[in-house]
């Protein structure tokens, strides 16, 4: 999640996103809003073909960092791996940047994903098998992807600009403390070419889309890969499954671990790790909410701002809450 600030700057006007997409082909009149959580995505056409153009400020992602995810999903892409795919400017670029008063913002366009979203209330055993075995075609993939020049961050650069946050908020030590907790058990971890690489951390069902005719995934979003253990994008993945009660929630998450073990090997002492991965990734969403939510007083604050801003207080509270469990 973007800080708000920004977001109420940048949605006042399509101003950055109309001068952004001129960089690239495209139909006149096709650019709309789409999604802005970590960064602003417009869909738009080409010749009647749908694109995706994604941009963000440049303090929000360093060029490195944006020339090696692009590296990697260019790898899944020529290995097989049903992924968007980026797309090149006018100007024959990858990447291409736009300055403004207010930063430099850095842009790059995406295919679109075939197929569609599933929701968590209707998906079958089957299409969790399947989104399972997505997940383990990506981690085996992973493995024997090669960076060039630039590696994407690790889990330990995430917990260095946790820190950051934490401590310019002294009312939330709790999260520092939690964060030292954390930290100290995943260095304890073995690390290794089969439980540790480059993972996709939020494959969610929001980022993946159903094709039924393949009975497969196309996969998008991969501007928060990171170098972490692959436990991690299985527990963030069944965010919304995992740590429920109800039978058909149990049911459904071991489709998806039988669908990944199809193509990966998975220990059960791992899964037992399973709620420990998850204090990480809910220190890591504290983290992104402290920092969208840092900002001065937004004056003439558009009519959805108040509604956001509560629900993600409010996240933010509840997430607060489980630092206070036991180890």
């Amino acid at each position: 999640m973007m800080n708000l600030e920004n977001m109420v700057h940048v949605l006042a006007s399509n101003t950055v996103a109309q001068n952004l997409v001129e960089l690239w082909e495209n139909d006149e009149g096709s650019l709309e809003l789409w999604r802005a959580s970590s960064n602003f995505v417009y869909a738009f056409k080409q010749h009647q073909n749908q694109y995706f153009l994604r941009f963000s400020f440049e303090q929000n992602q360093t060029m490195d960092q944006l020339k090696a995810e692009l590296e990697y999903m260019q790898y899944l892409y020529l290995n097989g791996f049903p992924s968007v795919v980026p797309i090149r400017s006018k100007n024959g670029e990858l990447i291409e940047t736009l300055m403004a008063p207010e930063g430099t913002y850095m842009a790059v366009v995406f295919s679109k994903a075939n197929g569609i979203n599933l929701d968590s209330d209707d998906i079958t055993e089957i299409q969790m098998e399947k989104w399972g075995e997505s997940l383990g075609s990506l981690h085996y993939l992973s493995k024997k992807f090669e960076p060039g020049f630039v590696r994407r961050k690790s889990w330990l650069d995430t917990v260095e600009l946790m820190e950051d946050v934490f401590q310019r908020h002294p009312s939330d030590r709790i999260a520092l403390e939690e964060l030292n907790r954390v930290t100290s058990w995943l260095q304890s971890l073995p690390k290794d070419n089969e439980t540790y690489g480059i993972i996709h951390y939020d494959f969610q069902l929001d980022n993946i889309f159903f094709e039924e005719n393949k009975n497969s995934f196309n996969v998008i979003d991969f501007d928060d890969a990171m170098y972490h253990w692959y436990a991690i994008d299985i527990v963030t993945a069944l965010d919304d499954f995992i740590g429920e009660e109800n039978p058909s929630s149990k049911v459904l998450v071991q489709s998806f671990l039988n669908g990944y073990r199809s193509k990966m090997n998975l220990e059960n002492d791992i899964v037992a790790q399973f709620p420990r991965f998850q204090r990480y990734a809910n220190l890591y969403k504290f983290y992104k909410l402290l920092s969208s939510l840092d900002h001065e007083v937004i004056m003439d604050a558009p009519s959805w701002y108040d509604g956001l801003r509560g629900k993600l207080m409010r996240v933010k509270d509840d997430l607060r809450i489980t630092f206070q469990k036991p180890w």
